[in-house]
């Protein structure tokens, strides 16, 4: 992200294998800070009445995961044969996180029009038909996506300039792991913030802020996937 992934990556240049490992711890805890995960994770997190740090955790953890199964899957075969996703792959990989941001985005924004973020209000007796975005399944399913599109795929490039395949494959696994932990810490972070008494009380008017941010984040990012736009790394 704006040239710090290769700024840290740069550690690496000519150094042993134990620096390179340590780079990539450093890769991954950075990694959960990127623009579209941090617009993915404030909606899928706000989305939800249940926001206190156990069940963010759970989220996050589980988002992780998913990330991290799909960077594994597909960045070894690049590391070891050197074989690379075709580009509209990649480009179609980029538009569904797109459209997982807007989809999320439009969620929260529809939730807030309905008053569910409204103290005084009443959730509605059929309200528990529409969680299914917020379990630990949904997102393990969103941290798929992320991990074929997004900037998981500016890491394992950075990853396969690395002259040892052995180091580079065991740096990516060290990397989606720590990535995972960012994960998990990051989404905790904003439970635990939006769970505090005096944001908690303002959330209702902070809801279409961050929903609307996020719809915006989520087209400009669609239109970088197909050149439209130049998307700073």
């Amino acid at each position: 992200m704006f040239g710090l992934d290769d700024a840290i990556a740069g550690l690496s240049n000519g150094a042993s294998g134990g620096v390179v490992i340590l780079v990539a711890v450093l890769l991954g805890l950075r990694h959960a800070t990127d623009p579209d995960h941090i617009a993915a994770v404030t909606t899928l997190v706000a989305s939800g009445s249940e926001r206190a740090s156990r069940a963010s955790a759970r989220l996050g953890a589980f988002w992780g995961l998913g990330h991290a199964l799909t960077l594994v899957l597909f960045g070894l075969p690049i590391l070891r044969f050197q074989q690379y996703l075709p580009e509209r792959v990649q480009q179609d990989a980029e538009t569904a996180v797109a459209a997982l941001i807007v989809f999320l985005a439009l969620r929260l924004l529809v939730r807030w029009r309905h008053g569910y973020f409204n103290l005084h209000a009443h959730v509605h007796e059929d309200e528990h038909h529409h969680h299914s975005v917020r379990t630990p399944a949904g997102a393990f399913g969103i941290g798929l996506v992320h991990g074929i599109g997004g900037s998981a795929g500016v890491g394992v490039l950075i990853l396969a300039a690395i002259p040892s395949t052995t180091v580079a494959c065991i740096a990516l696994i060290v990397l989606a792991v720590f990535t995972a932990v960012s994960m998990t810490l990051v989404t905790t972070g904003f439970g635990i913030t939006l769970s505090s008494d005096r944001v908690a009380g303002s959330f209702n008017g902070v809801a279409p802020v961050i929903g609307v941010m996020s719809l915006a984040f989520g087209a400009w990012y669609a239109m970088a996937a197909w050149g439209l736009v130049v998307y700073p790394l």
